[in-house]
C-alpha cells in the first residue's frame, strides 16, 4: 500500500487498517509496511470543477428517479460544509452520495435483502459546494439492514459519501449516522473508528434548516485532511 508522506492523519480519530470484528478487514488490511512517495505533480493537481454539469434534479434524490410516485419513507434535508486541515470551506467541490432505501435495500443486483425496493427511489445523488464550502441534499432516511458479518448483524442507518478536496489525494470516503441509533454500539464498522473520531461521523439534528410539513434536517459538516479530518474508509 502507498501513502503520501505528508498526510497528517491524527491516529486517535481514523480507523485502523485492520479490525478483527469488522471480517473482511481482515483479508484487505495491508500485510507489508507502507512505501511513502512524494507527491507528483498529478497528484498537486486540483480537481476543478467549476464546470462540471450537474442536473437540475441530481441533488434531490425524493425526485430524481421518479417513474410513478412519490418514494416512501422520511424525507430529511442533509447539509454541511465541507473544510480542509487549515478550517478552509472548499468552494466547487463535488459531494455523491448512496444509501439503501427507506426499507433497508439498495438498488443492486448483490443486494438480495428480503425487503422491497422502491421504484421511486434510486439512492445516489450528487451536488457541488457553493462559494463558502456548503452543500445540500433532500433524502429519505434510510432503513437498516442485515449484512451477515457476524450473527444477527445489522447496519445502522447510514449514507455513504464521496468528495474531493483542494488536491486529487484528497478525497474522502466516510459514512454518516443519525443521532439516537441504538444499532451503533454493535456495528463493529462504526466501533472500528477509535473513540475520540466516532462523533465526528454522527449527524446533528438541526432545526433550522428542517423544512416545516416536508422534510427534517441533519447537520453532517466534513473536513477532509489534517489532524481533524472527518474518519475515512479507503486508507
Amino acid at each position: 500500500m502507498i501513502e503520501s508522506n505528508d498526510s497528517l492523519l491524527d491516529i486517535e480519530v481514523q480507523p485502523s487498517k485492520l479490525d478483527i470484528g469488522y471480517t473482511s478487514t481482515i483479508l484487505r488490511s495491508p500485510t507489508k509496511p507502507m512505501i511513502l512517495l512524494k507527491k507528483s505533480i498529478a497528484e498537486r493537481t486540483s480537481p476543478l470543477f467549476h464546470d462540471f454539469n450537474l442536473g437540475i434534479l441530481d441533488h434531490d434524490l425524493t425526485k430524481n428517479s421518479i417513474r410513478n410516485g412519490e418514494p416512501i419513507g422520511e424525507r430529511i434535508v442533509v447539509h454541511g460544509t465541507v473544510r480542509n486541515e487549515k478550517g478552509e470551506p472548499i468552494p466547487n467541490t463535488i459531494l455523491e452520495i448512496w444509501q439503501a432505501n427507506a426499507a433497508g435495500r439498495y438498488v443492486h443486483k448483490i443486494d438480495q435483502h428480503n425487503a422491497p425496493l422502491d421504484p421511486n427511489f434510486l439512492g445516489t445523488g450528487r451536488c457541488r459546494t457553493d462559494e463558502h464550502g456548503n452543500y445540500k441534499f433532500y433524502t429519505i432516511k434510510p432503513g437498516a439492514y442485515p449484512w451477515g458479518n457476524h450473527h444477527n448483524a445489522w447496519r445502522p442507518n447510514h449514507i455513504h459519501f464521496s468528495l474531493f478536496g483542494n488536491q486529487i489525494i484528497s478525497r474522502l470516503v466516510t459514512q454518516m449516522y443519525f443521532p439516537g441509533d441504538p444499532l451503533l454500539e454493535y456495528d463493529p464498522i462504526y466501533k472500528a473508528v477509535k473513540a475520540k473520531g466516532r462523533e465526528l461521523l454522527i449527524s446533528k439534528f438541526d432545526l433550522e434548516i428542517t423544512e416545516p410539513n416536508y422534510a427534517l434536517g441533519y447537520r453532517f459538516d466534513i473536513v477532509l485532511r489534517g489532524s481533524q479530518a472527518t474518519p475515512f474508509e479507503n486508507r
